[in-house]
């Protein structure tokens, strides 16, 4: 179950994001980066984002710890730029926060060198929640303390907002040719013998406990949120039955050439990221 604490101080945006999260204070005396309801791409976003960042954390992967936010949007009446003012007045009530890591840097496939090991759990993990927002453009990892975090799932498990062919994606193939772990080995191969076995129909239903009810609320076709988190849950499980043999990594697919640039596929050797 997720922490619930109350933000207390809005610090500063991050204008990296498109959803224009910002670095807040909480009353546990922690600091975190919130992701906000009223930010353009709705609460679908945060859903994704309980769900495969609680999965990923349970799969033994890096992934900064969660919180449910209260927030007052009388924070916010001191903020100068009026767009994170109306952002924060639209999000009153329970949002979404990721413990911030201080210090961090944004993951850098030419600076830091992965394990082939480690390369294959992350893209394993991203085909089971069909992550399109891990590529070289944007990797979406930070290297903190000498190691790889995982970081926004948000743009994950792009079947939940078509319900009607959310079976059918289920066993959608994964093309990985262009994530940013592409060209560092990746043993998919092992990471599907090690993970696979852990995605259980009760871990998968303990990670979409975790995501309250007002953020599944009135969704249609499904009779209450405890409906919507069963077929959160069958979908995931159906995947993970299923994507090992689908991953495509850094090979041509089809007629297609990998999307990764040459200046990633050739690159020269750095020091391992443990």
């Amino acid at each position: 179950m997720l922490t619930e604490v109350t933000a207390t101080r809005y610090v500063t945006p991050l204008r990296e994001g498109g959803s224009l999260p910002g670095i807040v204070e909480a009353d546990d005396l922690g600091t975190y980066v919130m992701k906000f309801t009223g930010a353009g791409q709705g609460r679908k976003t945060l859903v994704a984002e309980v769900i495969c960042g609680q999965l990923g954390r349970r799969l033994g992967l890096r992934v900064p710890e969660l919180a449910l936010m209260q927030l007052d949007p009388v924070i916010g009446l001191g903020e100068p730029d009026e767009e994170v003012q109306d952002l924060i007045k639209a999000s009153g009530g329970l949002n979404l926060g990721m413990d911030y890591l201080p210090g961090s840097l944004g993951f850098d496939p030419l600076a830091f060198e992965v394990g082939a090991a480690e390369a294959g759990r992350v893209i394993w993990f991203d085909a089971l929640i069909n992550n399109v927002d891990r590529s070289w453009r944007n990797p979406n990892m930070l290297v903190w303390h000498g190691q790889l975090w995982l970081i926004d799932h948000g743009a994950t498990m792009i079947w939940h907002h078509s319900w009607r062919g959310a079976r059918a994606a289920a066993g959608k193939p994964y093309d990985a040719s262009d994530h940013v772990l592409a060209s560092f080995a990746p043993d998919v191969a092992a990471a599907a013998a090690e993970l696979a076995p852990l995605v259980t129909e009760e871990l998968l239903a303990e990670v979409v406990a975790d995501v309250p009810d007002e953020w599944l609320a009135d969704e249609p076709g499904f009779d209450g949120p405890d409906a919507l988190r069963r077929t959160y849950a069958e979908v995931l499980a159906e995947r993970a039955a299923v994507i090992s043999d689908r991953i495509t990594v850094g090979e041509r697919t089809g007629d297609t050439a990998s999307r990764a640039p040459e200046w990633l596929t050739g690159r020269p050797r750095r020091k391992a990221v443990k």
